[in-house]
């Protein structure tokens, strides 16, 4: 029987992928107590890295927006994985700390991680309203142009 978080997932015709192994030497998530601390989360479909560039330059905001969306997706999927695959242990989405790779001047960063935000409202309902960051930087890792971490506390 699916849970709930499943058919919230089916109703907003989420799916979400595999959590993917790390880039690096360090673990995706970690689990301490009820808490589960996920690293940051880039922008990958499918195994292949996209959104690659600055936003400002070689993305428009509501572009970068998708592409927290493909992020907030990679954390879910992380959180599935630190859960046995149960996401109705979700207690709460504590925190997410959005970052931007954006060109001098550029402002709307925390429009761009509100389409994490907004994602994690919509699977999680009250559980998913958290406190955040959104920065904006010079660079990130591989050149994605977002990239979020997350804290999660489960049952």
């Amino acid at each position: 029987m699916a849970g709930n978080i499943d058919g919230r997932l089916e109703e907003l015709g989420i799916s979400i992928p595999e959590a993917a192994a790390p880039a690096a030497n360090y673990v995706p998530y970690v689990v301490s107590g009820n808490m589960v601390f996920v690293s940051g989360q880039v922008p990958f479909v499918n195994g292949e890295l996209k959104y690659q560039g600055k936003v400002g330059a070689e993305f428009d905001t509501e572009t970068a927006i998708e592409c927290a969306q493909v992020c907030a997706l990679n954390i879910i999927a992380q959180v599935k994985a630190a859960c046995d695959g149960d996401l109705d242990r979700v207690v709460r989405c504590v925190k997410l700390g959005g970052f931007v790779n954006c060109v001098d001047g550029y402002g709307e960063q925390p429009k761009v991680i509100n389409g994490a935000s907004d994602l994690m409202v919509d699977v999680f309902a009250d559980k998913g309203r958290h406190a955040r960051f959104a920065v904006g930087t010079n660079a990130l890792p591989m050149n994605v142009a977002v990239e979020i971490d997350a804290v999660f506390e489960i049952a």
